[in-house]
């Protein structure tokens, strides 16, 4: 079985092909130069030069009955149409973060950067989430079966003052305050924006999530104060989200930001504001943080559907 794999993001789309256990050389693709999902798919393979008897595709949304819609751009997707479209015997959609929840079992020691905590259990559910376009995030059970949510979009949460006083600057503008509003790419800016505003009333030039972490670790205070917020409210999120799955196996990271600010990462008020719930701090406490350092990880849990489904 010769089988196209692609993980398809707000801003990137990546495929490659993949045969006899091996994982062609990825393509990548910037989502916004294609209109439709159809157009990146017969771009790729011709790309990739190959024939394919099947798709598998992770799509950075909620996938129903065959069907997906990206969360943050415009592409959709149904199973039979891209089956009929591309002449393959089949299309698997599944979402971004349940193929890289799946990918979590086949990763290496130097695939993962320990961002504390203790030996947790390893018979346990795991959960797996990360900031990059949007707020992905998934739990794995049994080392083999995927649980997706849309845990993204929950109402975000205030642990202090502070974090009231910019959730509500938030609120100002957006109405509802989503984890992602603050956790993802744009979530940054928001921050920036928000805690600026806050500061002096003035705003801030950035415009993109690379731009703030560019001009904090140039020494701006204000952008220094965006990433601080940002990793507080990281590891609130991850805190409730490890009670809520009950994952004693392990809490890990992936998404194209945190790789970027790893040290800062380490070095911040993360951990302390994942283990902030009180009665339950012991609890937390004993559940590894592991950052995922594999440049695609998605690619791996991709070949892990398409080996399962040749099985069936």
């Amino acid at each position: 079985m010769k089988a196209l794999l692609a993980d398809i993001g707000g801003t990137n789309a990546r495929f490659a092909a993949y045969a006899e256990g091996r994982i062609g050389e990825a393509v990548r693709l910037a989502t916004a130069d294609y209109a439709t999902a159809e157009a990146a798919i017969a771009a790729a393979a011709e790309q990739l030069g190959c024939e394919m008897d099947v798709a598998v595709l992770a799509v950075a949304g909620p996938v129903l009955n065959g069907q997906a819609a990206l969360t943050n751009a415009g592409w959709r997707f149904d199973e039979g149409e891209l089956a009929a479209r591309f002449r393959l015997r089949a299309v698997r959609l599944a979402n971004d973060f349940e193929v890289i929840a799946l990918a979590v079992p086949w990763l290496e020691l130097d695939d993962l950067m320990d961002l504390g905590g203790g030996q947790g259990d390893p018979g346990s559910a795991i959960l797996v989430m990360g900031p990059g376009t949007g707020l992905g995030m998934a739990g794995l059970i049994d080392g083999r079966r995927a649980l997706v949510g849309e845990g993204g979009h929950v109402t975000l949460a205030a642990a202090d003052d502070r974090d009231t006083a910019v959730v509500e600057a938030l609120r100002e503008r957006f109405g509802h305050v989503s984890a992602e509003r603050v956790l993802s790419g744009d979530g940054l800016v928001n921050l920036l924006g928000a805690i600026s505003t806050l500061e002096d009333g003035r705003g801030h030039p950035a415009k993109t999530a690379e731009e703030v972490v560019m001009e904090a670790e140039r020494g701006d205070a204000l952008a220094e104060l965006a990433l601080d917020s940002f990793f507080g409210f990281l590891g609130n999120v991850a805190g409730n989200a490890a009670l809520t799955f009950g994952a004693r196996g392990g809490v890990y990271f992936a998404g194209g930001i945190l790789p970027r600010v790893k040290d800062r990462l380490l070095a911040s008020r993360f951990h302390r504001s994942f283990l902030a719930k009180g009665r339950f701090e012991a609890y937390l406490a004993e559940i590894p943080l592991r950052l995922v350092l594999h440049p695609d990880p998605a690619f791996i849990g991709l070949a892990a559907v398409a080996d399962g489904w040749r099985e069936d």
